[in-house]
């Protein structure tokens, strides 16, 4: 058995944070948010999008 899944799951979950950093700093422009969005990950990234 090889490692892509793992390794796909690696990956979506720093792009997940990545983008969950960038969604926040572009509204809020507070590192301290983007601090906290970037621990939710992907949880606040679906919650911006539903809510946009």
């Amino acid at each position: 058995m090889d490692n892509s899944g793992k390794e796909i799951v690696k990956y979506g979950i720093t792009f997940g944070t990545a983008l969950s950093i960038a969604i926040s700093w572009s509204v809020n422009k507070s590192i301290v948010w983007a601090i906290i969005h970037g621990f939710l990950s992907w949880a606040y990234v679906f919650w911006y999008v539903f809510t946009r």
